[in-house]
């Protein structure tokens, strides 16, 4: 076993060692990097040059969950008029990574960053991904840097980006900017983004897009102990990610206008499917009335109403056949992402994400009128299907943690009764999905009476550490 992942296991609670090592090897996690990489990265970290445009004089802020040293973006926001200027600084990957050299081909295994409890598994080794490419206070960095121009109403009216060098100021976490946007301490560029990104959430309404707030069920480690919790998110994320979605939609219209470039796309909700969520609304005892579009609908709960939660937790089946769509020439058909409601492209997290260095590199090209390089163009027939194969390993990935941290959480309590409620239910099989509040779960569950929207007392009757398999029962 490599030496970087017994070091990872000996960080894990005993319990999950032998089933994390085996999750990890039935989806081909890589461990760490060979030497040649190692050696190929510390010389790009070395020898990185900055680009001439110099916006080191731009106070950037990055706002990023605790603990994060992987910064992709870094901010900044000044009026401008009766509007806006947006200042989006992305970490300017290609600086460090030389097409077709060993860390491309290393980034192209990989495709992104995996992440678990205590380690990440990076997309580029740690020296350039949590070091000389990121975007950490009082260092000069080469950036992508994003210049949109909004109007009062947050519209963007002109959106160029070209490379630049800068030096962010201060690194934020969500936490953070919140307490200081209740507390009335915070200074301009958080004022701003508040407000810029209410006007963006009141843009989304008004085209018909719609974010869920879903609670997520996450592992936290603290003092070496693993637990899983519900957590909500803070409203300052949301006004966050506004700007990058924002960035993105600018992206995705300049590749469409250029006829190259690479989409995250996301069909319309066939209409059997908003039935079904209206028949869980039922059995969940909300009220949706027939008239009320499914975007008001989500837009209406409230995740820390345990129902309401659960709702959430459905909608998020809505939507399904997310992907990626590549062109050279001719836009493709179904260009829009049916949840943003507007053609849309991942640039803003190429620290993490392959696709996003190479839609990069198209829309500086485009903005300034020169060719997109050949080395982006050859790659763009193969990143779809790369992009859609690892976006499903993650999802695997991070749903089996979870489901290890639940089975080693209830491991010593079969045969326990729980209080939960049934957030899914398969009549023919007698079985459905058991929310409980506490410990924060979501498993399994058989019966032959279940209902929808029920509150039930469960007996837990197996946890299997191994595969992370937890099972309850409802009698009677």
């Amino acid at each position: 076993m490599p030496s970087r992942l017994v070091a990872f296991l000996e960080e894990v609670p005993a319990p999950l060692r032998e089933g994390l090592a085996q999750l990890r090897s039935e989806l081909g996690v890589p461990d760490g990097f060979d030497p040649e990489v190692i050696e190929a990265a510390q010389r790009a970290a070395d020898g990185v040059r900055l680009p001439d445009a110099d916006l080191t004089g731009v106070p950037f802020v990055t706002i990023d969950p605790e603990g994060s040293m992987d910064l992709d973006q870094a901010l900044h926001i000044e009026p401008e008029g009766e509007g806006f200027l947006v200042r989006y600084a992305i970490a300017d990957v290609a600086a460090f990574v030389e097409p077709g050299g060993v860390i491309d081909d290393e980034c192209h295994q990989r495709v992104e960053t995996l992440y678990a409890p205590s380690r990440r598994t990076p997309l580029h080794p740690e020296m350039l991904s949590e070091n000389a490419a990121s975007l950490l206070p009082d260092q000069l960095r080469p950036a992508l840097v994003w210049e949109l121009h909004l109007d009062a109403a947050g519209a963007p009216t002109r959106t160029s980006v070209a490379r630049a060098r800068v030096r962010s100021r201060r690194r934020y976490s969500y936490a953070e900017v919140q307490q200081l946007l209740d507390s009335g301490q915070a200074d301009e560029v958080l004022q701003l983004l508040e407000r810029v990104g209410r006007l963006r959430e009141r843009a989304e309404v008004e085209r018909g897009g719609v974010s869920l707030n879903v609670p997520e069920q996450e592992v936290s480690v603290e003092g070496g102990t693993w637990t899983l919790q519900f957590r909500s998110s803070l409203p300052c994320e949301g006004w966050n990610a506004q700007i990058s979605l924002l960035t993105g939609m600018e992206a995705a219209r300049m590749m469409l206008a250029g006829r190259v470039g690479i989409l995250r796309t996301l069909p319309p909700a066939e209409d059997h499917a908003v039935n079904r969520l209206r028949r869980t609304a039922q059995g969940l005892g909300i009220s949706w009335p027939q008239r009320q579009s499914y975007p008001d609908f989500v837009r209406g709960l409230d995740p820390g109403v345990p129902r309401e939660a659960a709702m959430l937790n459905s909608c998020t089946t809505l939507f399904r056949g997310a992907g990626y769509d590549a062109f050279d020439g001719t836009a493709p058909r179904g260009i829009e992402h049916a949840a943003i409601a507007a053609p849309y492209a991942h640039v803003t997290a190429p620290l993490r994400r392959l696709a996003d260095r190479y839609a990069g590199e198209i829309c500086v090209a485009l903005c300034a009128g020169e060719p997109v390089p050949q080395w982006v163009l050859d790659a763009l027939d193969d990143l779809p299907n790369e992009m859609e194969d690892s976006a499903r390993r993650s999802s695997r990935y991070e749903r089996g943690i979870v489901d290890l941290v639940e089975a080693m959480v209830l491991a010593s309590r079969i045969g326990q009764e729980f209080a939960g409620l049934l957030i899914d239910v398969d009549p023919d099989r007698k079985a459905g999905r058991l929310q409980l509040p506490e410990p924060a779960v979501e498993a399994r569950v058989k019966g032959a009476r279940l209902r929808l929207g029920q509150e039930v007392r469960a007996i837990l009757v197996a946890a299997d550490l191994i595969r992370g398999k937890v099972d309850f029962r409802v009698f009677g």
